[in-house]
């Protein structure tokens, strides 16, 4: 919910700013900010630089004194106490440097301007709750939580990013470091940048640790059940706030959500307000499992089925308020969840974002578990017996049992992380499939790869488990990079403040020092987080599987007429920017869509959603345009599968 902005002048350049057009500037940069719920402004010129934060009371910190300015924006605790924040962080960067971002924990991300050094710091939270993205240049250092307010400053250039587009469409989200835009960067979770005297440098002031406790020194499940419930309650009353009494929490029906629904009226001592979505398609509907939870807890539970029209209407503004191009379809009824509440007074929600990343509860993890047994036999049975016997030539009746297990062994023969890319979009068909020719000119294939593989390989060496390493690995993606971004930016939407207590330093920490075990035994996801919670939870929401807030696009392309031709109208108006070839989006409106409308709709919605972005970010594209553009012509080709 709104944001942070401002800039560090170049030596020589600040007197005349302050004097001029910094007010100015520093205005248009905030706007942005609050445009969709209008939060209240606190901003700081001096004659170095500015600094704005468009919050709601309680997330809105600015201090100036002394040739110091201090921003923040977030709910931050620092050594144990939420109390004026800003100006003892001042205190402490006086005293610390750089070292003083270690003292802060909870969410926020921060800026300082010091005078008489002529220098800066920027920060975020250790999850990435609160983003924070940069740019420098001869004008000096600019900043911002919206990549929108960013580019508001007049010294900010704009032009978009091939290699962030082909990336979009790689992992449907930008991952950081990296932005839309040419010379614009984001901090990564735990990052700080320090500049001074014109040279910057970045570093992590914190990075998740995990710690595998041998079998004898592991603490007893009852030890370890008494402290998780401990801090959990500790993690809901702090994400609670002052006003307790307009919080409100998601309920998917899942455990997470289920558990924070539960902790909250423990917490308050009386009924949480929960809000479910539901969908009137077979395979999607949640809403009995959330039922089920809110009756146990004894919430005022609230209800909202979202449907094709509800997604229609919503796009544009979806669109609008991601600063980059954003495809995780489960935003939309995320947005229409916060905005139930907001009408209901609620102005925070509480998510269960994170338990999946820290307690192991994503089926992925179970499967890769799987997979990487078949690693463990001996080479020479591998290869000698099983593999010749799989893959020799098939002749008579189909072997069923035969195609599972060469499936598998496909995908087993795969290292990590490679093989968690079995179900891409952009892989499964080819990027020559899908891009023009004069496009693929402008990026690097390899970098989307080379992304997941540089965060997962500078674990190895650390003698961490499997399960570790990809909790880890979908701390730095799943969540910071796509999961917290949509429900924060769904709920800027709505108008509502969005908090994750899983994420509470302290109860990432307790994860960090859990077995491996007591997160993935065998193929039992997170067996520690639902004995722990037996007494909590309802025993049907323990057993069940993960699900959450997916959307049947796929299957509404096919019944709602009006939201395909929308999709197809947008996909048709994509064809001329010589991004994705033609032929390709033919093929996906026809013959691909037909054999498998969710898999594919997830392609027809990462193509829309660009269209809409680009439609609403005129500017963006910028010289991207004058580089490929005349490739958009190409003649139709005979698609290769395997390209």
């Amino acid at each position: 919910m709104s944001g942070l902005c401002g800039w560090l002048a170049a030596a020589g350049l600040a007197a005349a700013d302050a004097a001029g057009a910094a007010p100015t500037a520093l205005a248009s940069m905030a706007a942005p900010l609050s445009r969709f719920d209008s939060a209240p402004l606190a901003a700081s010129v001096s004659e170095v630089g500015g600094v704005a934060v468009a919050a709601i009371d309680g997330s809105r910190h600015v201090y100036q004194q002394d040739g110091l300015q201090v921003a923040i924006w977030g709910r931050p605790v620092l050594d144990g106490s939420a109390d004026d924040v800003a100006s003892r962080l001042a205190s402490l960067w006086l005293s610390r440097g750089v070292a003083a971002c270690a003292s802060l924990s909870g969410p926020f991300c921060l800026a300082i301007l010091d005078a008489f050094s002529g220098s800066a710091l920027l920060a975020v939270d250790r999850a990435g709750i609160h983003p924070l993205s940069y740019a420098s240049n001869a004008q000096g250092l600019f900043f911002a939580s919206s990549m929108d307010a960013l580019l508001a400053h007049p010294s900010v250039r704009g032009a978009l990013d091939p290699q962030a587009l082909y990336h979009y469409l790689y992992f449907h989200m930008v991952p950081g470091p990296a932005t839309a835009y040419l010379g614009q960067q984001r901090l990564l979770p735990g990052e700080y940048l320090h500049v001074r005297g014109g040279k910057q440098r970045k570093g992590s002031y914190w990075q998740l640790a995990f710690q595998e406790p041998a079998a004898r020194t592991r603490a007893s499940f009852a030890a370890n059940k008494q402290e998780f419930l401990r801090l959990l309650r500790l993690a809901v009353e702090s994400s609670l706030g002052n006003d307790s009494a307009s919080t409100g929490a998601f309920l998917s029906g899942g455990t997470d959500s289920s558990t924070l629904a539960a902790i909250m009226g423990q917490v308050t001592g009386r009924p949480a307000r929960t809000y479910s979505i539901g969908f009137d398609a077979p395979g999607y509907d949640e809403m009995a499992y959330a039922r089920l939870a809110a009756s146990h807890a004894g919430s005022i539970h609230h209800e909202r089925y979202v449907t094709p029209d509800d997604v229609l209407a919503a796009i544009p503004a979806m669109a609008a308020i991601f600063d980059q191009p954003f495809g995780n379809a489960s935003a939309i009824p995320a947005y229409y969840c916060a905005r139930m509440a907001r009408e209901d007074g609620v102005t925070r929600l509480l998510g269960g974002d994170g338990g999946d990343e820290l307690f192991g509860g994503n089926e992925r993890y179970a499967h890769q578990a799987l997979l990487s047994q078949y690693e463990r036999l001996p080479v020479m049975l591998r290869q000698a017996i099983i593999e010749p016997l799989l893959f020799r030539q098939q002749r008579g009746k189909p072997w069923r049992l035969g195609d599972k297990a060469r499936r598998y062994i496909e995908q087993a023969s795969l290292p990590l992380p490679a093989r968690l890319d079995g179900y891409n979009l952009l892989l499964r068909h080819g990027y020559r499939t899908v891009l023009e020719a004069g496009f693929i000119d402008t990026i690097d294939p390899g970098m989307a790869p080379g992304c997941v593989n540089g965060a997962y390989w500078e674990r190895q060496g650390q003698g961490l488990s499997q399960i570790n390493e990809l909790l880890a690995l979908d701390m730095r993606f799943t969540l910071a990079d796509n999961d917290l971004f949509k429900v924060r930016k769904a709920c800027e939407l709505a108008g509502v403040e969005a908090a994750f207590p899983f994420l509470h330093d302290a109860m990432v920490a307790f994860a960090s020092r859990l077995a491996p075990r007591d997160k993935l035994d065998g193929r039992q996801l997170r067996p520690f987080f639902k004995r722990a919670l037996a007494e909590i939870l309802p025993p049907a929401i323990v057993r069940k599987k993960k699900h959450g807030f997916g959307l049947p696009f796929g299957q509404w392309l096919h019944s709602h007429a009006p939201l395909r031709e929308f999709a197809f109208d947008n996909l048709t108006q994509l064809r001329g920017r010589g991004i994705v070839r033609p032929a390709f989006i033919d093929d996906l409106q026809g013959r691909l869509l037909a054999e498998h409308p969710a898999y594919h709709g997830t392609m027809v919605w990462l193509l829309l959603m660009l269209e809409q972005w680009l439609s609403q970010h005129p500017g963006a594209l910028g010289a991207l345009a004058d580089g490929f553009a005349a490739s958009a012509t190409e003649t139709p080709a005979v698609l290769d599968p395997t390209a």
